[in-house]
């Protein structure tokens, strides 16, 4: 098993690139079910979680191959295929459950495994379910597994309001929609910049959809969809990510490819935390100049600050010169990287769903363990900014969201290597 090596306290300074978005390419690819034929997907990042979602198109008679350059993927669906997605692939990566949409719209019957993922709290798909039922599916849960069909073969449109805004939910449902028999209206729908490019991504297969980026979507079903050939936006949580990065003291970072728009609110705390955020020719540039000044922050769902920024945002404040909170509202038992930041020194404290993050002077390397995908990037920033030799465990974690991070951030000045546990 990896792990992650950092020597700290080396400002960084220099230009990254941010890859295309795990959370649009992974809906998007799950696409490619609702039409047969070759289809291809450009700026897709190399991740386990993007790997598995190749397998699990070849478990159901598919073929996933990387095609020349290692960012696009080339996707091939049969004329028939096995509409199921099992336990052992499921379990590792949550996002699988996006077939779920694709299957049961085109083939009338799907079956597949409850999901997992990370252990941030419970995150139910009872909304993906709903939406299905209103679309006319027969839903049945037995052993672990959701069965879904369609009793005229064919789903048929309806309106239907979300109770919660949910990302995953959206993106099944505007899925199945998209093949349904008549006009579809979702509201209360997610807004997030991964949503509308699936959105933009299905009408490049010839499905009829408005609304995208708002929280209502209009559908109007059509008989079959053409293969699709679409290039991910960028991934804004790497890229913010790395926009943190060039806010710890000393540092100056400019991130290509990312787009300032989808990261506002993040752009925002950055700004009040002292910061200095520019848009640049084909990005944005991050200057830590000092020490940060203490900044509150509260999770929201789009476009209000990403529950996914929310570890990261955490490591500048806990050098700021002051006592900040952060209060995580989408998912419960997303404070487990507190525990591992004290060990670097960090003087956090919660209560409840707040984090009272009370700034102190420096940071200090020790070994420590991610628990979760985000946690370990924000480890990793603390890493970048202790004195001393910081050891991140449990780097699988990572790899399911970053490219590599480690060879990213060394052109950067980070002192940083991967090695075996």
């Amino acid at each position: 098993m990896d792990k992650i090596v950092i020597e700290g306290g080396v400002p960084l300074r220099g230009t990254v690139q941010a890859s295309g978005a795990k959370n649009a390419a992974l809906p998007i690819v799950a696409a490619a079910l609702l039409a047969e034929g070759d289809h291809l997907v450009r700026n897709v990042p190399d991740l386990a979680d993007v790997r598995t979602m190749g397998r699990l198109l070849g478990h159901m008679g598919c073929t996933f191959e990387r095609s020349g350059d290692h960012h696009a993927a080339a996707v091939r669906v049969p004329a028939a295929v096995t509409p199921e997605a099992p336990y052992e692939l499921v379990k590792t990566m949550r996002a699988s459950v996006v077939v779920l949409g694709p299957l049961v719209a085109r083939w009338g019957r799907a079956r597949v495994s409850l999901p997992g993922g990370c252990a941030i709290g419970a995150r139910p798909i009872d909304q993906h379910l709903k939406g299905l039922s209103a679309l006319g599916a027969t839903i049945e849960l037995a052993h672990g597994y959701v069965t879904a069909t369609a009793p005229r073969g064919r789903l048929r449109g309806a309106v239907f309001t979300f109770d919660g805004q949910t990302v995953t939910g959206t993106e099944n449902i505007m899925m199945a929609a998209a093949l349904a028999e008549g006009r579809s209206v979702l509201r209360n729908c997610a807004r997030e910049p991964e949503v509308a490019d699936l959105a933009a991504a299905l009408v490049g297969m010839g499905a009829r959809i408005e609304g995208a980026g708002t929280d209502e979507l209009r559908i109007d079903g059509v008989e079959r969809l053409r293969p699709l050939d679409h290039h991910v936006i960028a991934d804004r949580i790497e890229a913010g990510t790395f926009l943190v990065a060039g806010a710890l003291p000393g540092c100056d970072v400019t991130v290509l490819g990312c787009e300032a728009r989808h990261l506002e609110a993040l752009v925002e705390k950055l700004r009040a935390a002292g910061a200095t955020v520019s848009e640049v020719a084909g990005g944005v540039r991050v200057v830590g100049d000092g020490r940060p000044r203490p900044v509150d922050v509260r999770t929201a769902p789009h476009p209000g600050f990403p529950t996914d920024m929310q570890a990261q945002m955490m490591v500048p404040l806990c050098l700021a010169d002051g006592s900040s909170r952060v209060t995580e509202t989408v998912f419960e038992n997303r404070f487990m990287h507190v525990q591992e930041l004290q060990r670097l020194g960090a003087d956090i404290g919660i209560d409840g769903k707040t984090a009272v993050v009370r700034g102190v002077a420096g940071l200090s390397g020790a070994p420590v363990m991610a628990s979760d995908l985000r946690a370990s990037a924000a480890l990793v920033l603390a890493g970048l900014a202790a004195q001393g030799t910081t050891e991140v465990l449990r780097v699988y974690h990572l790899d399911r969201g970053y490219e590599r991070i480690e060879a990213k951030l060394a052109p950067l000045g980070a002192r940083i290597r991967r090695a075996k546990e």
